[in-house]
């Protein structure tokens, strides 16, 4: 039996850049029913570094549920460059982030990592801000 397919829907949220961040990531199988859900408060941050922190929130979701097969969406066109590896992560904070997403994506038998739209990703966007809202 093959092992079972999960979307997750990352995206980090920050008012003002940088400014007052979080992140927010949904985990769905799929037939699109919401598996799992995360949300954290960043503090002040960029917004780069809350797409991380968002990734990094979601994948540790997936592993502490056992999904070993992942396709990853994000809506920041950047982050998805860099960990396909077509971009260079020269910032230092986002070199360190990075090599926790790499370390989290050794642990998976499949993951593909996508760019969608921002109107693709407004579950994990809602999370996020609440995460802000919530403070």
């Amino acid at each position: 039996m093959g092992e079972k397919n999960y979307k997750l829907f990352s995206d980090g949220a920050c008012r003002g850049n940088p400014g007052v961040g979080g992140a927010g990531a949904v985990i769905m199988d799929d037939r699109e029913n919401v598996m799992w859900e995360g949300k954290e408060y960043l503090g002040h941050c960029t917004n780069n570094i809350a797409e991380y922190r968002a990734l990094i929130l979601g994948l540790k979701g997936a592993l502490s549920h056992g999904y070993k097969s992942l396709e990853v969406y994000l809506d920041s066109e950047l982050l998805a460059k860099q960990i396909n590896g077509s971009y260079r992560v020269k910032n230092e904070n986002l070199k360190v982030l990075m090599k926790e997403v790499r370390s989290l994506l050794t642990s998976f038998e499949s993951v593909q990592v996508k760019h969608v739209l921002r109107s693709h990703n407004s579950h994990a966007d809602k999370l996020a801000n609440m995460a802000i809202d919530g403070k």
